[in-house]
């Protein structure tokens, strides 16, 4: 059993675990008890089946989104390499023991699922010299593809790891991508935790350890870049030559995100930024007619999202702050009481 939103044809691996994390409260159902069980386990056989791609095809009979320039296989809905496709199922996978108590989901599949996520997130720490993995898709839009032959732009050693792709399914500008490596620090603290508390397995908490402190070290000397108007703030993504895109994305892993997600940020960078990506210096914040907010260059132009602004509400240490969000939220719904991914900000 896995849980499946609607009847569509492929289940991605970030968004699954974010559609189930609101149900974790009802563990006590064993009705949704075996289904988290079950998404765990699911999600760990299709990382196994291959850690780059990022949706998968119910059925294993070649179905896809596109016929893409990448190693395909039967059950690849689409390989687009994310770095929080890998993150987010160890975040699931943490929330729930947290709440159940549960050694049991903690089986020989889901440990090497979890293994492999480390092996990747380490050979991904040197892409251009250790990584195979490409991706090209024929198409007219730059960010639905891979350049410099399907490897991406170049990079330089930083410890970080690389992503092709953001959160949202756009290719990266530069393959460090800042809230992604932060959300991996995150759970990598996770597994450290269960493979010590739970396991007992002191091996695998010292590879997650190390890797965690180097990629963490990593984002505070190479994400970081000093701004006139801001001061020192993180970056969205860097090519650890010196290269910065200085923007956020509605997506979650975000850098609005960081606090909420439990990254360790320098708080007086982790404040300036928040005020450089919630103003017009961050090119997809958006002030309108009807809201101010965070977009996405996956979207129109001055369409807000809100996942966005549910962000910047759980994160406000201002109350009258959330409220106004709140406010906003109810407003924007186009009359139809339900929220979407995005609305123009002017109506």
């Amino acid at each position: 059993t896995y849980i499946i939103t609607g009847d569509i044809e492929a289940m991605w691996l970030r968004d699954s675990s974010m559609q189930v994390l609101p149900y974790l409260r009802h563990l006590g159902d064993d009705t949704v008890s075996r289904a988290v069980r079950g998404l765990i386990r699911k999600q760990a056989d299709l990382i196994l089946i291959d850690p780059y791609a990022n949706a998968f095809n119910r059925n294993g009979d070649f179905a896809c989104y596109k016929k893409d320039h990448t190693k395909m296989g039967p059950y690849i809905w689409e390989r687009k390499y994310e770095v929080d496709s890998l993150a987010f199922p160890i975040f699931l996978l943490e929330a729930y023991y947290e709440k159940s108590r549960d050694d049991t989901i903690l089986t020989d599949r889901v440990l090497q699922a979890l293994e492999t996520v480390i092996e990747v997130w380490k050979k991904e720490q040197n892409h251009a010299a250790e990584s195979d993995y490409k991706f090209e898709r024929d198409s007219e839009s730059i960010t639905e593809t891979l350049e410099n032959e399907g490897k991406g732009s170049p990079v330089g050693y930083t410890g970080m790891t690389w992503s092709g792709f953001r959160p949202s399914d756009d290719a990266c500008t530069y393959g460090y991508l800042i809230p992604s490596n932060m959300f991996a620090v995150v759970v990598l603290g996770y597994l450290e935790e269960i493979a010590v508390k739970v396991l007992q397995d002191t091996e695998l908490a010292a590879q997650a350890r190390a890797l965690k402190d180097e990629v963490r070290d990593a984002i505070e000397r190479f994400g970081r870049t000093r701004t006139e108007a801001f001061g020192e703030v993180y970056a969205y993504e860097t090519d650890g030559y010196g290269m910065y895109q200085l923007m956020d994305d509605a997506n979650v892993p975000s850098l609005l995100s960081m606090s909420y997600l439990g990254y360790p940020a320098d708080k007086a960078v982790m404040e300036n930024t928040r005020r450089l990506i919630l103003s017009e210096a961050n090119p997809y914040y958006y002030t309108g007619a009807a809201a101010s907010g965070i977009g996405s260059p996956h979207t129109p132009p001055r369409y807000i999202w809100h996942i966005a602004l549910a962000v910047q509400g759980l994160t406000s240490p201002d109350i009258a702050d959330k409220l106004q969000i709140l406010r906003t939220l109810a407003a924007t719904t186009g009359g139809t009481g339900v929220m979407h991914e995005g609305f123009d900000a002017d109506c």
